[in-house]
């Protein structure tokens, strides 16, 4: 028993940290630093981000990555002053413009570049940035990130990217902030001859050098966020299929280590189940002329844009284990379905400020419930988001600080799904709740947004204000208590624990007969007719209930 109490707690750990960087924080002092990486600067905010050519040489034996960004910008008001990001010890070099060297000058993170051509409202420009060094090797990736520098079992070289929260500029200069995203881009990877990258987007070449080494071409069609570009090196082989969608037939690709080869073939089954439960609830996978790629990493996975990195084991579950303790979770991939899930929430919705993560990683932790129930039912479904809750910890609240690169509590994982297992009770209309997943992912297509814009949708369109919801999960860390009293032939009820003005409907049984409350933090009763009363509140609610009757 001892033991698997051991692999529990560990695993709790593992699951209740899951996002990235800063997730489960307490307070603290932001810096000079925070602001400039999290804030719509106005070096920054002068310029639109067009078009990236990330052309690079990876250096397995010193662990180093070197060469050029070609950032081409429109400008949107005149000025000369343009903010890079390229965290230390990374170095940029020199930086050009129309063939003229360029003064810039380093504030810790961040590097201001002094343009000297006319910066006019309307043109399209184009900055040369050339860099390199020894980035950031990740400690406990992909939550504390950089670079993977490994060796696979045949001793060979097996390297990745992760940096969501720390940010791409820990490999790359780049303009790191989630509200600009590259419209399209080009990823040009230089690797050792034996090995392959696997990048976003599409391959376009493979160009031997003349040293032995191998550039391989990637070309990205779509809008894609800094963080969701990725490097993956290794001694690679390739299966494919095409999966018949809502858009046509998508192009299905899948890199995995040598040695591996037969285990993918069999795990990675799960991508067109995926594709299909996630095309019904979501829509159409976002990006198909970028096509959709699995690729195995050496860490546990993340959602890189038509680039979903791998490393789960080959098991089912989480590394092996149900984070729901019901059963289902054992019936299918986690890092598979979850990271592929990101596909629609991060990477064709995504948040402007990281203050928002929720907005990514609650949809897709409820995308494992909705996966299971199209492929096993809605009990199915049902049960494992419940299941999930012993993951909460009700830290801190979910939304974060805004403008200083802060993330909210690792909370916005099972305690966001319920949230939204909750909302769809209330709305008591699965069509209409379809209608509102699909309509965010159409309305919000390739798009930044705010808390706010999906809370005002979820509301439009359910016609119900869920304003005092989203404020008593997102932003308190209490659970609502449903308080009740039965006196004389009345049952009387109100919440208490929770925001002002909180309204939410709650579904309850009275003796055994379904019924819908409606409370708010104001007493209300009615009478009722049974002896000995007995309230229950349904499991499909995130709350506690208390008879101060007794």
């Amino acid at each position: 028993m001892k033991k698997y109490i051991v692999i529990f707690i560990a695993f709790f750990i593992i699951f209740s940290s899951k996002g990235q960087g800063l997730l489960n924080k307490s307070e603290r002092m932001f810096t000079h630093q925070d602001t400039l990486r999290g804030s719509i600067t106005k070096e920054r905010a002068w310029w639109d981000l067009k078009y990236y050519h990330l052309d690079i040489k990876v250096n397995p034996t010193d662990k180093s990555i070197s060469g050029f960004n070609t950032i081409r910008y429109t400008v949107l008001n005149s000025d000369n002053k343009m903010q890079i990001d390229l965290q230390e010890p990374m170095q940029i070099y020199k930086v050009t413009q129309n063939g003229k060297e360029l003064k810039f000058e380093r504030d810790g993170n961040v590097f201001f570049i002094y343009l000297v051509a006319d910066q006019k409202a309307g043109d399209t420009k184009e900055i040369i940035v050339s860099f390199g060094g020894k980035p950031k090797e990740a400690v406990n990736p992909p939550w504390d990130g950089g670079i993977t520098w490994k060796k696979d079992k045949n001793g060979k070289d097996f390297i990745a990217s992760s940096c969501q929260g720390l940010g791409a500029s820990v490999w790359w200069p780049c303009k790191d902030h989630m509200y600009d995203e590259v419209e399209n881009m080009l990823i040009s990877v230089n690797v050792p001859g034996q090995l392959t990258d696997v990048s976003n987007g599409r391959l376009q070449s493979v160009k031997k050098e003349k040293d032995g080494t191998k550039t391989f071409n990637w070309y990205v069609t779509n809008p894609i966020n800094n963080y969701g570009v990725n490097i993956n090196i290794g001694d690679y082989v390739n299966f494919s299929e095409r999966y018949k969608g809502e858009k046509g037939n998508l192009d299905c690709n899948y890199f995995v280590l040598r040695d591996n080869l037969v285990l993918a073939k069999k795990q990675f089954k799960d991508v067109p189940k995926m594709l299909k439960a996630f095309e019904n609830w979501f829509g159409p996978y976002p990006f198909y002329e970028d096509s959709y790629k699995l690729v195995e990493a050496p860490y546990l996975g993340m959602e890189h844009q038509s680039s979903v990195t791998y490393g789960n084991g080959y098991k089912n579950g989480y590394l092996g284990h149900d984070l729901s303790g019901t059963g289902w979770g054992l019936k299918f991939d986690f890092i598979i379905i979850h990271e592929s899930g990101h596909e629609w929430f991060a990477n064709n919705i995504t948040y402007k400020d990281i203050a928002d993560m929720w907005i990514h990683e609650s949809f897709t932790n409820y995308s494992e419930s909705l996966f299971l129930e199209y492929h096993y039912g809605k009990v199915a479904g049902a049960e494992y988001v419940i299941g999930c809750r012993k993951g909460i910890k009700n830290d801190i609240p979910i939304i974060g600080h805004y403008d200083v690169n802060n993330e909210g509590s690792g909370d916005m994982y099972p305690k966001g799904a319920n949230m939204l297992h909750m909302m769809r009770q209330v709305i008591n209309d699965d069509t209409k709740w379809k209608s509102i997943l699909r309509g965010l992912n159409s309305t919000f297509y390739h798009q930044t947004v705010t808390s706010k814009q999906i809370q005002d949708y979820i509301n439009t369109q359910s016609g119900i204000n869920f304003n005092r919801v989203f404020a008593q999960y997102l932003t308190s860390t209490n659970i609502p208590v449903l308080e009740y009293i039965f006196k004389e032939g009345s049952l009387g009820y109100h919440w208490s624990n929770c925001v002002a003005q909180f309204d939410m409907p709650v579904k309850v049984k009275l003796n055994g007969i379904e019924m819908w409350l409606k409370p708010t933090t104001e007493w209300k009763s009615e009478k009722i007719t049974v002896d000995k009363p007995i309230i229950e509140v349904s499991k499909d609610f995130y709350v506690t209930s208390s008879n101060i009757t007794e």
